[in-house]
């Protein structure tokens, strides 16, 4: 799963001389939260409504709304856009950017072209829903969690159990624990939960939850 399948394809950009209302009605027009900046097609910064309420006058201020619109408009974009951008390209996988965005403590990140051009934005709605859709959490399966050690030939036995019972797994995914063992955290249409649930146990490995999602 790539980022070029995920993004906002073709975001909306602002100039960055151009005055803070027109970014904060671009934002609002369009229901979004983040603007790339960009320069004779250049990314030249980021601009985000957090960025916009650090200038905004307070709620309680006495001004009119038209002297708040001037103040703002006496602001330039690149006046408190971020100017070191944090970025991910196209072809980057969704996991490089969930983990750019974790490691920056940042909402979203500008993706580019291999030519540097803004090609989309990637959010961490978009990361949430990527993580849904790979987990099948719409789909009304069974998830079942085993917890297992760290040892060759886990998942081959616990594979098997599911074929020779003739299920299909949706998804299979690994979670390491602090102790070194796994949590593997298996999606799909399980006619009977205990049957699979004995098999697995039988094998020797601990079935810790069972719940239908979805």
């Amino acid at each position: 799963m790539f980022v070029a399948n995920r993004m906002a394809k073709n975001p909306v950009t602002v100039g960055p001389d151009e005055g803070l209302d027109t970014a904060a009605s671009l934002m609002k027009k369009g229901h979004f939260r983040r603007l790339p900046v960009v320069e004779a097609g250049k990314l030249v910064g980021f601009f985000s409504d957090r960025d916009l309420m650090r200038v905004a006058p307070s709620p309680a201020t006495t001004l009119s709304r038209y002297e708040e619109r001037t103040l703002l408009d006496q602001l330039k974009v690149r006046d408190i856009m971020v100017k070191d951008v944090v970025t991910v390209p196209e072809d980057a996988t969704i996991e490089e950017a969930a983990l750019i965005m974790y490691k920056h403590k940042i909402g979203g990140l500008p993706v580019l072209s291999s030519v540097g051009a803004v090609v989309g934005v990637i959010t961490e709605t978009d990361i949430f829903k990527s993580f849904v859709d790979v987990m099948g959490l719409q789909e009304g399966k069974t998830r079942l969690t085993v917890r297992v050690d760290n040892k060759v030939g886990v998942i081959a036995d616990i594979a098997q159990i599911f074929k020779e019972n003739g299920v299909s797994l949706d998804s299979f995914v690994t979670c390491r624990q602090e102790d070194g063992s796994y949590e593997l955290i298996i999606r799909g249409d399980i006619p009977d939960v205990d049957v699979i649930k004995g098999k697995i146990e039988a094998q020797g490995y601990k079935v810790i939850h069972t719940v239908k999602i979805g």
